[in-house]
């Protein structure tokens, strides 16, 4: 769709990071859920250190590959509480910031900024 510009996606990404390291304590994680949200916002901050959003410094991960590792984080955070029989606050955490993961991603605008824009010539 696209209705997200690059850089506002960036400072989602650093809210998503507060999120997962909230989580634990806000849902009353525990055990393995907890440590998956912990990893989850070291992830997320290395994806989003390391991905070159457009007009920022260059990066070694494109943009695109950022939006590619995001969907598929986004659909497994929805399924596997699920097939794992999660319980309280994980059952609820983790499919619901999954789905604001997908919408997020779907809202997104990726291809534009994968493609670099000529300057257009001045008559």
């Amino acid at each position: 769709m696209g209705l997200i510009p690059p850089n506002v996606h960036r400072i989602l990404d650093y809210l998503a990071v507060i999120i997962f390291a909230l989580a634990p304590t806000l849902f009353h994680l525990a055990g393995h859920t907890r440590m998956l949200a912990y990893a989850l916002a070291i992830i997320h901050l290395i994806v989003t250190l390391a991905t070159y959003f457009p007009g920022s410094a260059v990066r070694p991960l494109p943009y695109h590959v950022h939006g590619i590792i995001e969907l598929i984080v986004g659909i497994v955070l929805v399924v596997v509480p699920m097939i794992r029989h999660w319980t309280f606050g994980a059952r609820q955490f983790f499919p619901a910031i999954g789905a604001v993961i997908i919408v997020i991603w779907l809202l997104t605008r990726y291809r534009d900024a994968a493609v670099p824009v000529a300057p257009t010539p001045v008559a």
